[in-house]
């Protein structure tokens, strides 16, 4: 609203240093400074507010070091996260833009869901909370939700070189002749990491169809928007086992994602880097901003010895967002780099699950390949300390994260 605001003063007032809001740079610097304060001193409120209405944290006996302590914690703290990620982005975003309006309906979306299972776990005193079939209801709706939009709305568009149809015929569009003119264009491409031709598109998986199999390519997009969505918000909502660990690897993960953001929304950048150039994409680096600057606030509270959790109102909306800005920008095929804690995570419960099941079935009785599941539970019963585990989880969080940068070059 304060771009609109500004916008207005520059063009009737030449109102002095109303021209900055022009720059994403300078309203993405804008959000993260608006996320922290309004996270780091409204969270200490919802919190208290949290505390009054006894919204603690039910905690089941599993043996760990150190459980019995949070027992009462707060809750629900996934709020402080939306709130702090929703103001800046309305205060500052061009709120017609399809990627901003999809990404905020997205979250609300999300934070419903999780705010409901918060709700029946702490209000209804059921243990199991949302069932996970309404859970995967509610992903897969909003799967349908995303890969609908980025496959049939105009203004969701690439902009790709292509070459004179006339041999010889130059033409010039904003600058010198060229065999080449740059034209948006509606695709299901995506970027496939480390090679050397890593575009690929997911309309020619139907291509036997024969001629106009491009127009019914969303029957196989939005499956797998869907599996994408309902993986990674999953694996983020197992993560979120221990103090800090889902917030800080998912602030690490959030931040290379605004980079690509940035860079795919750049014309200069994503011609010097030779990646796919997304018009209008440039604009979710607001968004971005907002939501890391949402989760180090949040994590002023949920550092160990955490002050409040956040619940699935925040775990199940932060792995959801990951996910639909990861489709948006078309790296969704690094997030097994860039998720890789989430991954693992996901892995070490569909590993012990399947193994339990298979030997007691084999042998009469349930063997584990783990002590515990998920991964970060394994490392607790080990006796590692949970700030130790957390720190080096966030290490590999970084580790991973620049590798998944390099694959912008590294082909």
């Amino acid at each position: 609203m304060l771009y609109y605001l500004f916008e207005y003063l520059e063009q009737q007032y030449q109102f002095p240093g109303a021209g900055l809001f022009q720059f994403i740079t300078f309203r993405a610097a804008m959000a993260v400074l608006f996320s922290l304060l309004i996270s780091m001193i409204y969270g200490r409120r919802i919190i208290n507010y949290l505390q009054l209405k006894q919204v603690g944290e039910t905690v089941r006996d599993l043996g760990l070091q150190g459980q019995k302590e949070k027992a009462g914690t707060p809750t629900m703290g996934g709020v402080i996260i939306i709130l702090a990620t929703l103001v800046p982005v309305l205060l500052f975003a061009k709120l017609e833009n399809i990627y901003i309006i999809m990404l905020l309906a997205s979250t609300v979306w999300m934070g419903i869901i999780g705010f409901v299972d918060d709700y029946i776990k702490v209000f209804k005193k059921d243990k199991e909370g949302l069932k996970g079939r309404f859970k995967v209801l509610g992903q897969i709706g909003l799967g349908i939700l995303v890969g609908a939009t980025m496959f049939f709305h105009p203004d969701i568009t690439i902009r790709e070189e292509i070459k004179s149809p006339i041999e010889g015929q130059e033409i010039v569009v904003n600058g010198p002749a060229s065999n080449e003119f740059q034209s948006d264009e509606k695709s299901t491409k995506t970027t496939i990491p480390f090679t050397k031709n890593n575009e690929f598109d997911y309309a020619d998986l139907i291509s036997w169809a024969g001629d106009g199999y491009r127009d019914y390519a969303w029957l196989i997009f939005i499956p797998i928007v869907i599996i994408i969505i309902t993986a990674v918000s999953n694996g983020a909502n197992l993560t979120d086992g221990i103090d800090g660990l889902a917030a800080g690897t998912s602030a690490i993960s959030v931040l290379t994602l605004g980079i690509f953001a940035f860079v795919s929304g750049n014309i200069i950048f994503s011609d010097y880097l030779n990646i796919m150039y997304i018009p209008n994409v440039g604009e979710i680096t607001i968004y971005i901003a907002a939501f890391t600057g949402a989760l180090i606030g949040f994590l002023w509270y949920n550092t160990y010895p955490a002050q409040v959790f956040m619940g699935d109102t925040g775990s199940l909306t932060i792995g959801g967002i990951i996910a639909v800005l990861a489709i948006v920008v078309r790296k969704e095929w690094l997030i097994p780099i860039l998720c890789g804690i989430f991954l693992a995570e996901n892995v070490s419960v569909i590993m012990q699950v399947s193994w339990f099941k298979y030997t007691k079935r084999k042998y009469g009785e349930g063997r584990r390949i783990f002590l515990m599941s998920p991964l970060h539970h394994h490392y607790q019963k080990k006796g590692y300390h949970e700030s130790k585990i957390v720190a080096r989880f966030w290490i590999i969080g970084i580790m991973l994260a620049i590798l998944a940068v390099v694959t912008l070059k590294l082909r």
